[in-house]
């Protein structure tokens, strides 16, 4: 569709203020929207949402929001970044993962979201 410019995905979460805060101060992601109860986080090609309903939806279950980078230096780099961040469940540092053809490392946000930075291994 020629028409298309971007797209976002949006999950529910617990607490837009804290989502923001996790998003913009702590993994240092651009914010392109802030409309008080959802907030879109620039992904680069694409923008992943958020949004506080109420009552408050059950999270998504089983969710990994990947994000990748142009280099495999770059997931290191990035890695390096958050290690003595106040992060969320940082996992073990970049590897290529076991079954697919990527280099990432894996932390958490504060909606339990499962997030991966990586680069596809070509």
């Amino acid at each position: 569709m020629k028409e298309l410019c971007s797209s976002v995905v949006f999950f529910p979460c617990k607490d837009i203020k804290e989502t923001l805060h996790y998003y913009r101060d702590i993994l240092g992601f651009d914010i392109e929207k802030d409309l008080g109860g959802s907030i879109w986080v620039d992904g680069g090609s694409g923008f992943v949402g958020f949004v506080q309903y109420d009552p408050p939806r059950d999270m998504a279950k089983g969710a990994c929001i990947s994000f990748n980078l142009s280099s495999t230096e770059a997931v290191d780099e990035m890695y390096e970044k958050l290690k003595n961040l106040p992060v969320i469940g940082l996992k073990e540092p970049p590897q290529k993962h076991p079954k697919f053809p990527v280099y990432s490392f894996f932390l958490s946000d504060p909606n339990g979201y499962l997030l991966e930075f990586q680069k596809p291994l070509e």
